[in-house]
């Protein structure tokens, strides 16, 4: 297991003076529930900052808060879920996930398969997550992919082995030991990123990042990275950079810049601190640590 070593960011895309809107990645954001209303957003404020474009796609109300809110993402478009398929292959990355509900696991047993408009349209909103991920999935298949919180909560393990190495996946501690029925030990990590060809970033006081290569450790962060919305900030993040950069890259980089966020807000406020306030110190942290 390798420490952190700073001079892995230099391999980071930057984008180029002579860039056009568009060149330096689009993504899109797949997330939000009725119950769950700001994770999504907090995931989307992340991103927009990495990118040029984010496609964001929620519950309709959401979907009236991001357009409230549009001033935090000028260079991003909500879109229906309808339209999900024609804005997926536009992506460069899709993250799906944040502030997505789960449901139990007694549905699955039909093993049925459903359009598009039909999954949209199911009124068990943990379910309407499982279908989504899953057809999505099958769809874009060739896609990067961040998943995160809901949606992978509600992952098969075969899912996992049909996405070409294209994926990231962003646990906390529960969320390992329930996908994997395993205890969240960095050689479990290790193991279950070498099996199924993936990229696994376990958030912890030490975040662990593993591909099927190789593992990073991420030392930092502190009490005030415990609020609601900093895992869903680093899920953007993570993202945003998975558009331009090596998987791996963008995860270990990713866990970086979120923790260092949260040690520069620490020192000017201690841990009284939220999510939206860890959103918006990032690009100043990576400004800094990329030395532009």
């Amino acid at each position: 297991m390798q420490q952190f070593d700073p001079e892995i960011l230099k391999n980071l895309y930057l984008p180029p003076a002579d860039s056009h809107k568009g060149d330096n990645g689009r993504l899109l954001l797949v997330g939000g529930s009725h119950l769950f209303h700001a994770a999504s957003l907090w995931a989307l404020t992340a991103a927009s900052r990495i990118v040029d474009m984010v496609f964001y796609a929620s519950v309709p109300e959401n979907n009236q808060i991001g357009q409230n809110a549009k001033q935090e993402f000028r260079n991003g478009i909500v879109i229906f879920r309808d339209d999900l398929e024609s804005y997926a292959k536009e992506a460069d990355c899709i993250v799906i996930g944040p502030g997505m509900e789960r449901t139990n696991d007694e549905f699955r047993i039909t093993n049925k398969e459903l359009s598009l408009e039909k999954i949209n349209k199911l009124e068990n909103e943990g379910e309407q997550t499982y279908f989504l991920t899953k057809y999505l999935l099958e769809k874009f298949s060739d896609k990067k992919w961040v998943i995160d919180a809901g949606a992978l909560q509600m992952m098969e393990l075969e899912w996992f082995k049909k996405l070409q190495g294209n994926i990231i996946i962003t646990p906390h501690q529960q969320e390992f030991e329930r996908v994997f029925k395993l205890k969240p030990t960095s050689q479990n990590v290790e193991r279950m990123a070498r099996e199924l060809g993936i990229v696994i970033l376990l958030k912890g006081q030490t975040d662990t990042v593993c591909s099927p290569k190789k593992c990073i450790e991420i030392s930092g962060g502190n009490a005030g990275m415990t609020k609601g919305g900093t895992g869903d900030v680093l899920a953007g993040l993570v993202g945003g950079l998975a558009c331009k950069n090596d998987l791996f890259l963008s995860a270990v980089a990713g866990s970086y810049f979120n923790k260092k966020a949260g040690d520069v807000l620490y020192k000017k406020v201690g841990p009284f601190f939220n999510a939206s306030d860890l959103a918006n110190e990032i690009p100043g942290v990576m400004k800094e640590e990329l030395d532009l």
